[in-house]
């Protein structure tokens, strides 16, 4: 479990940092709170704030769903949240430079996810079984 605890700690320092950068976008860009349109760039920073945030909802119970209850071992969980760290981070690089661009961020986002929560539903269903 301490890989996926390690990832869950990473997820959210990142989620951390969009935040920062959202801050640091205000200064920049003379957006004061608690406005959050103004300037592109700004939106830009903030629509992958706030995206992230939509994601981590699901991601973070996903995981640990899929580490406690679904097939294989908890570094397969883990390496899959690896991934989603990645898209995430390919999602913010990509929609600030140009947000048509984000597609490939995107899916290495929501396919890890997805299958997270798959792997968690099967497996708790099969204990069922």
């Amino acid at each position: 479990m301490p890989w996926i605890v390690l990832v869950a700690v990473f997820a959210l320092l990142q989620f951390s940092v969009f935040g920062a950068l959202v801050g640091r976008a205000r200064g920049r860009y003379g957006v004061h709170a608690p406005a959050t349109t103004g300037h592109e760039m700004f939106e830009r920073y903030y629509r992958v704030q706030y995206n992230t945030l939509e994601q981590i909802v699901v991601f973070l119970p996903a995981l640990f769903l899929s580490a406690g209850y679904g097939f294989g071992e908890d570094w397969m969980s883990a390496a899959l949240g690896a991934v989603y760290l990645i898209g995430r981070q390919m999602y913010l690089t990509s929609y600030v430079r140009d947000p048509k661009s984000r597609g490939l961020g995107f899916g290495l986002t929501v396919i890890p996810m997805a299958m997270l929560l798959f792997n968690a539903g099967v497996g708790a269903a099969y204990t069922l079984i």
